[in-house]
């Protein structure tokens, strides 16, 4: 038992848990919009079995804001919110102990490929204490759960020699993928056939000779990826990356400035400036960029919500060992192992879900890719020792000072430094401004939101918190569908307003639904943006952003 399972890697395991679980609900800052979506629609299901727009228990998408997330987050969370009710820390719990779990698989993947014990195990605490995966593995992200789902996968084939049923399922993991991020739908299916295609020898071999897994191993390819084009054919689950593909309406503007600018004869007008010529030219770009020191070691991802802005997803101590591992990987896949072969493979595919998107350095789309960047650079570390044997020792010892000072620095920009700098990002506030709404609910007739920093009604559901059969009944809900978005204006007291509506002067409101609030002759508590509001309205508080900007005012009519 003790080989199985090191006491090195119960360490490592609590470490990871550490690092995940400690301050949870602290920072990130605040529940962003996507969490509180999440959260609400789980706590929809779990009160009524239908979601926060009446759909009975979703299976292949659900509507939220109307980009579809994918549903199984939302079954992960049930029990969490049933057990602990409806706030941060629920929500955030089964992502923290996805990310745990995570470290486990790895290193079990690592041990399958690798079969070194110490690589593994360096593999795992790579995991454990690395960026990428510590900073996403702290609140609710889609990729949190696919990215367990496709490690332990990989983790079950590569050991599927040491017990029978790990071949089945880890078809079955890889099917659960499909449901649980939009990135692993196109991922998840090509990652089969590579499997498929190098161990096809292998699999025919344990198809003939076990009945009961080659029938599970068809149960499971027909139940999960069968229906796929089905599921993909569908306008919901298409409606995301109709948004964020590479080739979209501006796309098509800019193919058409350059063929009006261009000098060239017409024909090589057209042969030069066209839809698959672009899409070449951003793919490759993208592709590459996901590879770039500056995406992995210096820079990180463009968006604040994802990374430390300016900060790597991997210590720079690991650079040159990452790329010395992918030479290794390489030559090893040429010599024909197979395992080198998948995770090889593995590695060219990761990227090309993100790379035919509009964003650059996409953290979350590009997740697929983990825990590879720290198995090569294990692998390219291992290979230093096993050259620099004499000085084995003292690699070792510097190296872990080197990581460790590497991951102090980084635990405290994310701890201290990213908290109060962003977050804006994170939509902070709400919660403050939900609580003084819920305590003087009374007080008003009328409670009018700004829509400044996005979606304020599923703020509202969820930090009240509302009950879903009420407010999927409220006589006074506005809902509607406008440029690929559903959008609230109004339940029960609540109006929302975009906050170029809000009027200079008066008592009116026009929502953008057109609806008409007045407050001329009633109560009405107005939370807005810095400056935004009526003259003759009275300030009533400020709610602040952690850097002490203000985040929120809160003003009241003048009945004077």
């Amino acid at each position: 038992m003790k080989s199985k399972f090191p006491a090195l890697l119960l360490i490592i395991i609590i470490l990871a848990a550490c690092l995940r679980l400690i301050a949870l609900t602290w920072n990130p800052a605040s529940l962003n919009w996507d969490e509180v979506s999440h959260g609400y629609n789980a706590y929809s299901i779990l009160k009524t079995g239908k979601d926060e727009w009446g759909q009975p228990f979703p299976l292949t998408n659900f509507r939220a804001y109307g980009d579809y997330p994918l549903p199984l987050n939302l079954y992960i969370t049930v029990p969490f919110i049933s057990f602990l009710g409806l706030n941060e820390f629920s929500i955030r719990l089964p992502h923290a102990i996805l990310g745990i779990l995570t470290v486990i698989a790895t290193y079990f993947l690592a041990l399958g490929v690798t079969k070194n014990k110490k690589l593994s195990l360096l593999t795992s605490f790579l995991t454990a204490i690395g960026p990428w995966y510590l900073f996403t593995s702290r609140f609710v992200l889609q990729s949190n759960l696919a990215v367990f789902l496709l490690i332990s996968a990989m983790a079950a084939f590569f050991n599927r020699e040491k017990k029978r049923y790990l071949l089945p399922l880890s078809i079955f993991l890889l099917g659960l993928s499909l449901f649980s991020y939009h990135t692993t739908r196109i991922f998840s299916p090509m990652l089969l056939i590579l499997m498929l295609v190098i161990y096809r020898k292998d699999i025919i071999k344990v198809v003939e000779k076990d009945r009961i897994v080659s029938i599970l191993l068809i149960f499971f390819v027909v139940l999960f990826f069968l229906p796929l084009p089905f599921i993909l054919s569908k306008p919901e689950a298409r409606a995301r990356s109709q948004q964020v593909f590479l080739i979209n309406e501006a796309a098509v503007n800019k193919i058409v400035e350059a063929r009006q600018s261009s000098n060239l004869p017409p024909f090589a007008t057209k042969l030069i400036f066209n839809r698959p010529t672009y899409f070449v030219y951003e793919f490759s770009k993208n592709y590459f960029n996901y590879f770039s020191p500056n995406f992995l070691f210096f820079e990180g991802g463009t968006q604040y919500q994802f990374s430390i802005p300016g900060k790597g997803l991997l210590y720079l101590i690991n650079l040159p060992f990452f790329y010395l591992g992918i030479l290794i990987l390489l030559k090893k896949a040429r010599e024909g192992k197979k395992e080198y072969k998948l995770i090889f493979t593995w590695l060219l595919i990761a990227p090309i879900p993100a790379s035919i998107t509009l964003e650059k350095f996409a953290v979350l789309r590009s997740t697929p890719i983990l825990p590879l960047p720290e198995l090569i650079t294990a692998i390219g570390f291992f290979a230093i020792l096993d050259r620099l044997k004499k000085s084995k020792l003292f690699i070792w010892i510097a190296y872990f000072i080197i990581l460790i000072v590497s991951a102090e620095s980084y635990l405290i920009a994310y701890f201290d430094d990213y908290r109060t700098k962003y977050s804006w990002a994170w939509q902070y506030g709400y919660k403050e401004v939900v609580h003084y709404a819920k305590n003087h609910y009374n007080d008003y007739d009328k409670i009018i939101v700004n829509k400044k920093y996005g979606e304020p009604h599923e703020f509202f559901l969820f930090f009240w918190p509302w009950d879903p059969e009420e407010y999927r009944n409220d006589p006074n809900l506005i809902r509607f569908h406008q440029s690929d978005w559903y959008w609230v204006d109004a339940f029960d007291k609540f109006y929302f307003v975009n906050d170029w509506e809000i009027p200079s002067k008066g008592n009116t409101f026009i929502l953008e639904s057109n609806k008409e609030v007045d407050c001329s002759k009633e109560s009405c508590l107005l939370i807005t943006n810095p400056g935004n509001y009526p003259s003759g309205w009275i300030k009533l508080d400020t709610v602040k952003f952690l850097d002490e900007t203000p985040a929120f005012e809160l003003y009241e009519k003048n009945t004077d």
